[in-house]
């Protein structure tokens, strides 16, 4: 019989990260480990990190310090991730009691590892034995994941596609996620058969451009509207997403979808980071402010009720009050349900760090207030319109008071609702009551009962 041992994953950034940790934990499974909330009695622990946020390495140090107490020598204590991939070394320099530091297209040697670890352990009796991985292996994968057992609920994320060849001059993940790959259709079918089998009644498909997803169904290839389409044909599957776009790769193929395929739900996160053509080509963006117009109108076309949503980074290197300016105008234009933006930092290794022109914090500080303003507002307006409104809602989670449960709309906003426990994974109706700037409130509709 296999020895229970407990596992602690901190999951830092993206839905891609949240997805690599449950797929760890389904690896670790059959050697005994089972997840644990706290670290401080895990046999093993894995801090997942995420390179987009600013100081995002030292939000890794600072963690690490308040996880050394938990470590001793018959603890393992990990860094994996993108920013375990771009800093490894430095890691493993600065932090000599990590034992191991492996890289997001490594972790499914993760088993080999920790018996590399338990060997180095039974001969070191301390620090300095650390293991590095940040290799890119010839191997992808995928294709030695077992199936998705942990963790699933009535929504799962099921990655698709990865990395990434645009090198936008801001961004990391080219050189932290590697180029840009596709899984196979029939590997993708089969894990959405999985996850919809053990309850996954809302599926997100997950890719750095997720929209520049390519394989062959039979003999043709497609993309990611036919892959859609194709997964829309599976029983049970209610509801489909997909994250994040790249303007370059939205075709009108993926647009009809949209509009013909129910499944497939009508939000859209579109990144464009810039109003300013100036500030774009510096980004190496490769589109025009006018290009991702184009695709907004001809979306709406296809389906009119479309929520956006976008990234934003301001003070990019070089931007000037008239660059800004243009990424406020683009935003009152199109009118966004919901928006991320940030501040612009540089990214060891990227083209950006090294440019001139360099904002200076409290500009970029007075411009993203100004900025995430206009974003609040039309998100709270954009929420405001479902006032009244009967609207779908798919009950995924429990709230933080008795009775409260938690979904979402088609549209991607939260709604709060007093609920029985036995409609939890159920899509229901729901009678939007209130809304705030990140959320909503209602009434369930239940066989004409108002559940109050």
């Amino acid at each position: 019989m296999i020895q229970q041992k407990r596992l602690y994953i901190k999951t830092y950034g993206c839905q891609m990260n949240v997805y690599d940790s449950a797929r760890m934990a389904d690896i670790l499974s059959p050697l005994g480990y089972v997840l644990s909330d706290t670290p401080e009695t895990a046999d093993l622990i894995i801090l997942n990190t995420c390179h987009i946020r600013e100081k995002a390495d030292e939000k890794l140090y600072s963690d690490l310090g308040r996880i050394r107490p938990y470590k001793d020598d018959k603890v393992i204590l990990a860094v994996a991730g993108c920013v375990a991939q771009a800093e490894g070394a430095e890691i493993m320099r600065r932090a000599p009691y990590v034992d191991l530091v492996f890289g997001p297209q490594t972790y499914h040697r993760l088993p080999e590892m920790i018996a590399r670890a338990h060997r180095s352990q039974d001969k070191v009796n301390g620090p300095g034995r650390g293991i590095l991985d940040v290799e890119f292996p010839p191997e992808s994968k995928f294709d030695h994941l077992p199936q998705a057992h942990l963790g699933v609920g009535p929504t799962a994320f099921l990655a698709i596609q990865e990395g990434c060849d645009k090198f936008c001059t801001f961004c990391v993940v080219p050189y932290t996620r590697g180029a840009e790959y596709s899984r196979p259709v029939h590997s993708i079918y089969e894990e959405a058969q999985s996850l919809i089998d053990k309850g996954a009644k809302e599926i997100t498909l997950l890719g750095q451009n997720v929209n520049a997803y390519h394989g062959l169904l039979g003999r043709q290839e497609v993309g990611l509207g036919k892959l859609l389409e194709h997964l829309a044909s599976l029983k049970g599957l209610e509801r489909l997403r997909y994250m994040t776009s790249h303007p370059r790769d939205m075709d009108e193929e993926l647009m009809v979808v949209h509009r013909d395929i129910p499944q497939v739900m009508p939000y859209l996160h579109l990144p464009i980071q810039s109003g300013s053509d100036q500030i774009l080509e510096a980004m190496n963006r490769k589109h025009t402010r006018q290009q991702y117009m184009n695709i907004i109108s001809k979306m709406r076309e296809y389906r009119p009720d479309i929520a956006l949503s976008s990234d934003f980074i301001v003070g990019f290197p070089g931007e000037t009050d008239q660059d800004f300016e243009d990424t406020l105008e683009l935003v009152r234009e199109v009118q966004f349900a919901q928006a991320y933006s940030f501040k612009y930092s540089p990214r060891h290794g990227t083209p950006g760090a090294l440019m001139e022109n360099q904002i200076s914090e409290e500009v970029k500080v007075e411009r993203l207030a100004h900025l995430q303003k206009l974003l609040s507002e039309q998100q709270q307006a954009f929420n405001d319109l479902s006032v009244g409104q009967t609207m779908p809602v798919l009950l995924d989670r429990k709230g933080k008071k008795d009775e409260q449960f938690l979904g979402k709309t088609p549209y991607m906003q939260s709604v709060y609702v007093n609920a029985s426990p036995r409609l939890l994974g159920q899509c229901v109706d729901v009678v939007i009551e209130k809304a705030f700037s990140n959320s909503l409130t209602g009434s369930i509709l239940t066989d004409e009962i108002v559940l109050k």
